[in-house]
């Protein structure tokens, strides 16, 4: 079936959204559990909803409507993957999951609402702060 530019569009958005919002709830798992950092929870189930907030603006019934899970041929997994050494594997893997996932949704944002795509650049720029702030307190958790 050949998708036209708009149904294109809505399904960059759905992938790369689902895919930031699980990466998110990852990190956010991992500051509340593993870390126990209320703050650093808090931020990242802040950036998770305001993402939302985001993602709403760009029509979210339209982009769940264009949703394909079996058609899409992009559903791999990589062995990389599958492994994983440590929490901080976790989440460092999952923190570059969202950064990717932000910056797509920020890039295609642009071709609907200049303002969303700024909002989400911001939401990108809020975890390269985050993310640092975790992984080091991971590695004095790991040093003690």
């Amino acid at each position: 079936m050949v998708k036209d530019s708009n149904s294109k569009f809505l399904r960059v958005i759905d992938a790369n959204y689902n895919r930031a919002k699980e990466g998110l709830r990852v990190c956010e798992d991992v500051c509340r559990f593993w870390i126990d950092d209320g703050k650093l929870t808090k931020i990242f189930k802040s950036v998770r909803h305001r993402l939302t907030v985001s993602i709403l603006k760009l029509g979210f019934k339209e982009i769940l409507a264009e949703r394909d899970v079996e058609g899409d041929m992009g559903r791999v997994t990589i062995k990389s993957e599958a492994r994983r050494k440590s929490a901080a594997d976790v989440f460092y893997a999952n923190c570059q999951r969202v950064k990717e996932s932000l910056r797509v949704l920020e890039e295609f944002a642009k071709l609907r609402n200049s303002a969303t795509s700024a909002s989400i650049k911001k939401l990108r720029y809020e975890v390269y702060s985050v993310e640092k702030k975790v992984l080091m307190s991971m590695t004095q958790c790991d040093d003690s």
